[in-house]
């Protein structure tokens, strides 16, 4: 049994509850993934179909506008990322790059469908855990819209050329 990966898991919003089984089974389904300084976990627009768990490392999720990347967020270990592939199966939202060379879990669809198969309750869990964790985030971004829009946060400088 892989005890500090299944703690790793525990501690995070998206397996809570979960059983030391359950992981212990997804951790026999996922892929370690080893990505150096600098380069992509995926990119934006890139098909989707898995979900990372950042065992060590730094990442940053950019997003592109006007043809320059923008840092929206950095994860450190024991975030994860690119859950949303696992509940709408659209393109990446956003690019994952490494700013330091980064250790990872990644579990894919069909990890989760083979759990669908062995245990459904857990499953739901999952999925209904990973929609709290959006509605979260979502939630943290609808207020930061709304604070930029009633002019708490400035915005920045081509924002207000463009507005103009």
């Amino acid at each position: 049994m892989d005890t500090t990966r299944i703690e790793l898991l525990q501690s995070m919003p998206v397996f809570g509850a979960i059983g030391e089984d359950t992981l212990q089974f997804l951790l026999e389904q996922a892929r370690p993934r080893v990505v150096r300084a600098g380069a992509f976990f995926f990119r934006e627009n890139d098909p989707a179909g898995s979900m990372f768990v950042l065992e060590a490392g730094r990442v940053a999720v950019v997003k592109n506008w006007r043809g320059r990347d923008h840092v929206v967020h950095r994860l450190a270990a024991g975030d994860c990322f690119g859950e949303m592939a696992l509940m709408d199966l659209f393109p990446r939202s956003a690019s994952v790059r490494a700013e330091t060379d980064c250790h990872a879990i990644e579990l894919a669809a069909a990890d989760l469908l083979r759990l669908f198969e062995r245990d459904a309750e857990q499953f739901a869990l999952i999925q209904m855990n990973i929609g709290r964790e959006v509605c979260r985030r979502l939630r943290a971004t609808d207020e930061l819209l709304f604070r930029t829009r009633m002019g708490e946060i400035p915005l920045e400088r081509e924002q207000l050329f463009r507005a103009a």
